[in-house]
C-alpha cells in the first residue's frame, strides 16, 4: 500500500485535505486489503451504474465521470442527489463525496427517533438527476433527454402542473404510450385503467375514459414508426413550449398576500420564482432571481423578501420542503452570477460548481447587487463541531439556509 499511500498523499497536496474522518465503507476497504470502492448510481429511467469513487473523489469530480460514461454532451446542470428514507437532498459540488455523505447520515442518526429502528446502510441511496435547467435545448444532446430530461419531465404534466388543453394531453398521452409499450397496440383495452399515468390529474375528468381512449389512440396512429426514443423527444418538444417547463414545483400555504389564494402553487426555473394559481393554472406572477433580495428556510416553512429590504413585498409558506426550495434558488442564482463573471471576464473567471447548503444550517440568504459581479467562491463548508452544522435534536428535516449573497456574487458566512 505504501505507493498508494504516496499517490494519496499528492492528491491531497494538490486538491486539499477532507473534513471529516474516513466513512465507514472506506474503513472496511482497507481492512479488506483494497482501495477501490464502487458506489451504485440511481437514474431516472429507472437504470443504475456502479462508479468507482476515490477517498479524494469531489461531487463535481463523481458527475463528471458519469456524464462521460453515459455519452453527456456536458454535465452542466446536473447534480448529484443522496436519499435517506424520505430526506433527499443535493450534494454540493465543492464537497468530498465521502465526507458529504457521512456527515448527511450522522445528522441523520442524531434526529431520526431511535422508535423507527431503520439502520442507515441499507436506506442510503444516490441519485444523478437534471438539477438547473437554464441551458437546456431539448434535442441538442438525446442522451440527456431520453435518461433525464423525459423522466422527469412526465411527473410533472401527469400531476397537472403545466397549463394544457385535451387536444395536447391526448397527444402527449399517446407519446407516453408510445415510450412505454412501443407499437403494441394490445394494451389499448387498457387505456381507460392508465389514465392517471398517461393525462394530466385536473383532466382525466374532462373527457369520459371510452373519449380519452379513443383520442390517444388517433394520437398513436400519428406517430406510427417512432421509436421510444424519438417518442421522447417529441414529447419534450412540446413541454418544452410551457413557461413552466424545466420547473421545480412546490405547493405552500400563504397567507402574507392577500391577491393570492391562500394555497398556491410556486416553480423555480430560468426566469425565477413563478406564482401559479394551482386551480386555473394561471401564471400569477414571475419574480426574476435579481429582484429577491432574502430567503430563509426551516422544518416548516419558506420565507423570501422580493424587492428592496426596506419597502420590499415578504412572502411567508408553510411547507416542509423549504430546504429544497432554498437549495433551488442558491444554485440557480449562483450559475447565473458565474455566466455573468464569464460574460465579463472569460479569461479571468473560471466556472465554479454551484453553491448548494448543507443540513443544519439555517441562515437567511441575500442577494443585493448583480451589477458589478466578481469571480464567484464557493462557501466552505461548516465544520461538524459548528453549531449551525448541529441540528436541535428531534428535528424532522433538515434545515437549511443559501448563507448570504453579497454583491461581489460570493458567499459568506454570517
Amino acid at each position: 500500500l505504501a505507493a498508494d499511500c504516496q499517490s494519496r498523499l499528492a492528491k491531497t497536496v494538490r486538491a486539499g485535505q477532507r473534513k471529516y474522518p474516513p466513512h465507514l465503507v472506506e474503513v472496511e476497504a482497507i481492512q479488506s486489503k483494497t482501495t477501490q470502492i464502487f458506489h451504485k448510481v440511481y437514474f431516472p429511467d429507472d437504470s443504475d451504474q456502479a462508479f468507482e469513487v476515490m477517498s479524494s473523489t469531489r461531487a463535481k469530480d463523481f458527475g463528471q465521470n458519469i456524464a462521460e460514461r453515459l455519452g453527456l454532451k456536458t454535465a452542466e446542470g446536473f447534480s448529484l442527489f443522496l436519499k435517506i428514507a424520505e430526506k433527499v437532498i443535493s450534494i454540493p459540488d465543492g464537497d468530498f463525496f465521502f465526507d458529504f455523505v457521512r456527515h448527511y447520515t450522522e445528522w441523520f442518526k442524531r434526529t431520526r427517533p431511535q422508535k423507527d429502528g431503520l439502520g442507515i446502510g441499507p436506506n442510503l441511496e444516490v441519485f444523478f438527476m437534471k438539477k438547473l435547467w437554464s441551458n437546456t435545448v431539448v434535442g441538442q444532446d438525446p442522451n440527456a433527454d431520453c435518461i433525464f430530461h423525459y423522466h422527469q419531465e412526465v411527473p410533472k404534466l401527469v400531476r397537472g402542473y403545466h397549463p394544457i388543453e385535451v387536444a395536447d394531453a391526448a397527444s402527449l398521452a399517446a407519446l407516453i404510450y408510445r415510450v412505454r409499450f412501443g407499437e403494441n397496440k394490445t394494451q389499448f383495452q387498457n387505456i381507460p385503467q392508465l389514465l392517471r399515468e398517461l393525462v394530466p390529474s385536473d383532466l382525466v375528468k374532462e373527457q369520459p375514459p371510452d373519449e380519452w381512449k379513443r383520442l390517444i389512440v388517433a394520437a398513436f396512429n400519428k406517430h406510427a414508426g417512432k421509436t421510444r426514443n424519438e417518442a421522447k423527444i417529441s414529447f419534450l418538444k412540446v413541454v418544452a413550449r410551457f413557461p413552466t417547463f424545466g420547473s421545480a414545483f412546490f405547493e405552500v400555504k400563504q397567507t402574507t398576500e392577500t391577491k393570492y389564494p391562500q394555497i398556491l402553487l410556486i416553480a423555480i426555473n430560468k426566469n425565477g420564482v413563478n406564482f401559479i394559481d394551482p386551480k386555473t393554472k394561471e401564471l400569477l406572477a414571475v419574480h426574476p432571481f435579481t429582484k429577491i433580495s432574502n430567503w430563509s428556510s426551516g422544518n416548516t416553512y419558506f420565507h423570501m423578501t422580493i424587492g428592496n429590504l426596506v419597502r420590499g413585498s415578504k412572502l411567508l409558506c408553510e411547507t416542509t420542503l423549504g430546504y429544497k426550495m432554498d437549495d433551488l434558488l442558491t444554485s440557480y442564482i449562483s450559475l447565473m452570477l458565474q455566466t455573468l463573471n464569464r460574460q465579463k471576464n472569460p479569461a479571468t473567471s473560471p466556472a465554479k460548481p454551484a453553491g448548494a447548503t448543507k443540513p443544519g444550517d439555517t441562515r437567511p440568504g441575500r442577494l443585493s447587487s448583480l451589477t458589478k459581479p466578481k469571480p464567484h467562491t464557493q462557501t466552505t463548508p461548516v465544520p461538524a463541531k459548528s453549531k449551525a452544522a448541529v441540528p436541535k435534536s428531534g428535528s424532522a428535516r433538515p434545515k437549511l439556509g443559501a448563507g448570504r449573497m453579497s454583491a461581489s456574487g460570493s458567499f459568506k458566512k454570517k
